[in-house]
């Protein structure tokens, strides 16, 4: 049967991205409908949604804005797109995202299948042991800078589909409902939060960062993950030519690299002995720096490694506060394991996976936190810190599996 609709958007095309959207957050856009209310009339919903993409009547809604706190300080600006808008998206990012992805640099990580953070940080962990310095870039409110023409472009080489450009520029172009309640229009930059947003954020630096390092600076090797990017030199020289090369190549694509968190970073070691000021940088929650380390005899020297970052250590901690541990003396210890497990056990993943024992001052932390939560439930423990941590400990033996860190450790982390 031949459809009648001027744009080849099938009703399977909305059912699959609905499948692919749903799980994925609660939060409503503009229109305040969550995902629970869409799904309560999801026939229709989908029906609609159908139509008018097919139709080319499509206009995506205003995308609400508001404001998450950064770990470095400040705020960062996250769009949230309404649910059938969400779907919308996915649409068009499963059509293209085969055709792009394919054409990427192997050297590109975010927010690509089969490709991790974890990858990105073991890949700059081994070239840091192989090159002496490294740029670390940092593009300045990149997602809001975004240059739409440029973007266009970029999209133009993949793709002639009229359906795929047509509502990709209406995306760019919608405008952002401010948390004030005003509309602004949008003249550049793409709503970081947006379902098919790291998808053109991949494609613009595609060509504005990759092929550009791949044809001026070939033998200069990195890893991006979005808008973060390391790149690796060998001499200081090379670095600072680089880095001066490259804020006139992000500049004349509309883009600036911050000042003062662009820098040129020396990756000392037992074998580098020359002085620099700057020999540690920050790449994907992982501080890179001059850290001890043993060799395969047992002997100990300096290497440059990755840990977590103090800055992602002093974020995990305000959140063990948050859980005002304390005040929750009417629970068991297992209703508190039950309910922070999923948190530890995803920051044990994440930032365990390289120099893990830099992680034992966040669960000496936890524990410290939990050694006041048994001060508060047992008369007979308050004000005896020390009683408490060693009563800790006795649990943690007797029950390890209790609380993940317990379980990699073997103990509590105190006392």
């Amino acid at each position: 049967m031949i459809s009648s609709k001027p744009l080849p958007i099938t009703k399977v095309m909305v059912w699959e991205a609905y499948k692919l959207v749903k799980g994925k957050g609660e939060a409503a856009g503009v229109d305040e409908q969550s995902l629970t209310a869409f799904a309560s009339d999801l026939g229709n919903n989908l029906y609609k949604l159908w139509n008018r993409l097919a139709s080319g009547s499509y206009f995506p809604p205003p995308v609400r804005r508001v404001d998450i706190p950064k770990v470095s300080g400040g705020r960062r600006p996250l769009g949230i797109p309404t649910v059938a808008d969400r779907i919308a998206q996915m649409v068009v990012k499963q059509y293209l995202e085969p055709e792009v992805d394919a054409r990427f640099h192997p050297d590109s990580f975010g927010y690509r299948p089969g490709k991790s953070a974890h990858q990105a940080v073991q890949r700059a962990r081994e070239r840091c042991w192989r090159y002496d310095w490294v740029v670390d870039l940092d593009i300045e409110g990149f997602f809001d800078s975004i240059d739409h023409g440029l973007s266009m472009r970029a999209l133009r080489r993949h793709t002639r589909e009229v359906w795929v450009l047509l509502y990709i520029e209406r995306w760019l172009t919608a405008p952002v409902l401010m948390p004030e309640g005003m509309l602004r229009e949008r003249a550049a930059g793409t709503p970081q939060g947006g379902v098919v947003s790291p998808l053109l954020a991949n494609l613009f630096l595609h060509y504005v960062f990759d092929m550009w390092m791949r044809k001026h600076f070939p033998r200069v090797v990195f890893e991006r993950y979005a808008d973060d990017a390391i790149c690796h030199c060998r001499t200081r020289w090379e670095a600072e030519s680089l880095k001066a090369a490259l804020e006139q190549r992000f500049a004349a694509c509309h883009l600036r690299l911050h000042p003062q968190k662009t820098r040129v970073v020396y990756c000392r070691d037992s074998n580098r002995r020359a002085v620099y000021p700057c020999v540690q940088f920050t790449f994907l929650g992982f501080c890179f720096r001059p850290r001890m380390a043993k060799n395969r005899w047992g002997g100990l020297f300096t290497n440059f490694l990755p840990a977590v970052s103090p800055q992602a250590l002093k974020r995990m901690r305000a959140r063990i506060r948050s859980w005002r541990l304390p005040k929750r003396a009417h629970l068991s210890l297992g209703e508190i394991a039950r309910v922070v497990n999923p948190i530890l056990r995803g920051w044990w993943q994440y930032y365990g996976r390289f120099y893990p024992t830099e992680l034992r001052k966040l669960f000496e932390y936890f524990d410290e936190r939990l050694g006041a939560w048994l001060r508060q439930k047992h008369k007979h423990l308050r004000g005896h810190r020390g009683r408490s941590l060693r009563t800790l400990n006795g649990i943690a033996q007797r029950e390890p599996s209790l609380f993940v860190h317990w379980q990699r450790l073997g103990r509590a982390t105190v006392g």
